[in-house]
């Protein structure tokens, strides 16, 4: 039996977003405040832009919204607050889509296992002990210890499927 956990699903139609949206700004500042370390209106407003949606969202797409909005404007800027934001393990990198998606669960350590709708765009995040179990032991049979690990799995949500 799997311990599987699904930690992000895949947006529904009837999605709370805007209550999701503020469970995750609120969650993020929880954090970093048991942390000591400051989510500065710069690094919420990113966070905030990453969790517009349930799809991944590029750093010069965050930019450009920035730049509209006529706040920290710079890339290094950005940069930093994705890097803070990575750092924190409020936010995850899509290295496929070189994007960024929020954290379903960013109060625990977790590897992820995302899975991404080639069609609407739209991640789901899950973390199964049996598939990290199974990577680890197949690369020990190579002489391979495994440091980290994301999986990004491609293919097509229940709601893109049915259309």
């Amino acid at each position: 039996m799997t311990n599987s956990r699904v930690i992000m699903p895949f947006k529904a139609d009837d999605h709370p977003h805007q209550r999701c949206l503020e469970v995750a700004l609120e969650s993020a500042a929880r954090k970093c405040a048991a942390r000591g370390v400051r989510l500065t209106p710069l690094r919420r407003r990113v966070l905030e832009l990453i969790w517009g949606s349930h799809a991944p969202v590029k750093a010069y797409d965050i930019l450009d919204q920035l730049r509209r909005e006529q706040i920290g404007s710079a890339p290094p800027t950005v940069y930093r607050s994705l890097d803070f934001l990575l750092a924190e393990g409020l936010i995850h990198k899509i290295q496929s889509l070189n994007a960024y998606v929020g954290c379903g669960e960013p109060v625990g350590k977790h590897t992820g296992q995302f899975l991404i709708c080639d069609k609407c765009g739209d991640v789901a995040e899950m973390d199964d002990p049996e598939v990290r179990q199974l990577l680890a032991k197949k690369a020990l049979v190579l002489g391979f210890h495994i440091l980290n690990e994301t999986i990004e799995i491609k293919g097509l949500c229940a709601a893109c499927r049915n259309q």
